[in-house]
């Protein structure tokens, strides 16, 4: 009996932020304004397939770009000693005690026409590059605001990695390459699949960065959402629709994600 008084206040949290939105967007989704029953909104998405498109490829592109950094990074920092290992992982975090809106701000100032970067090229000779308002813009933003989410949970795994497992690898004739496929990739699958399910989620409904590195021609899902309830499109119902349908492709992108069995990996 206890246990429930003590859970309590988290039931009334998930209720209240949590189930009471998700009901309103699905009725918003599934009504008129005089509350009637309709399938408009809902097929109206259609429309915005190549965003969708855009939003999945671009967030798929910069999830893979974190796996591949981070991965690497993780094992350093999990193999370092432990003194060693906090003042490494203060560095990792140290951008995301910076403001989101400033990390992104600051990336425009490198980036822009007129930019850090393109002031070096000139200095060396070359041309000018459009390095702002493209599509490699916004990877590069959700790269560098996301990639801690990588680190963090696949260094969490792989720092419980005994290493004399490695050493018994190696002493049966493994060579790197093959304890890094047969022993750390399985052993590290959790941190895989929650990492990337970190950097995906965000990713894919992000607006902010999309607007200021992506320009107008990079709209993505988010602020196409952010322009049905704030901005001058105000259509409430098209937005809670396109909400959902997001959130469809994000469940059955991480159901997906959750067939991948760790164990089943073990022992392959």
């Amino acid at each position: 009996m206890k246990l429930k008084y003590f859970s309590a206040p988290y039931l009334v949290w998930m209720a209240v932020f949590i189930a009471v939105p998700l009901l309103m967007i699905v009725y918003f989704a599934f009504t008129t304004d005089d509350g009637k029953l309709t399938m408009k909104y809902i097929s109206d998405v259609g429309q915005y397939a190549n965003i969708f498109v855009r939003s999945i490829w671009l967030s798929l592109i910069a999830t893979a770009v974190c796996l591949v950094i981070a991965y690497p990074v993780a094992f350093i920092l999990s193999r370092m000693d432990k003194h060693k290992q906090g003042t490494m992982l203060m560095i990792v975090m140290l951008p995301m005690w910076m403001n989101f809106l400033l990390r992104t701000y600051a990336w425009m100032t490198l980036l822009g026409n007129n930019g850090i970067i393109n002031h070096i090229f000139n200095m060396l000779g070359f041309e000018s590059v459009k390095l702002i308002n493209t599509s490699g813009a916004v990877v590069l933003g959700m790269v560098y605001n996301y990639l801690p989410f990588m680190i963090l949970p696949l260094y969490s795994v792989m720092e419980k990695i005994d290493k004399s497992l490695l050493e018994a690898s190696a002493d049966l004739g493994c060579s790197s390459f093959s304890s890094l496929v047969r022993v750390i990739i399985p052993l590290s699958m959790p941190g895989i699949t929650s990492g990337i399910t970190m950097v995906f989620v965000p990713a894919i409904s992000t607006f902010i960065i999309s607007r200021m590195l992506g320009g107008g021609s990079n709209l993505l899902i988010g602020d196409l959402i952010e322009m049905q309830f704030l901005g001058n499109a105000y259509n409430p119902h098209l937005g809670a629709s396109i909400s959902l349908v997001l959130m469809v492709i994000i469940l059955v992108i991480m159901t997906v994600m959750n067939q991948f069995d760790p164990e089943e990996q073990v022992l392959m």
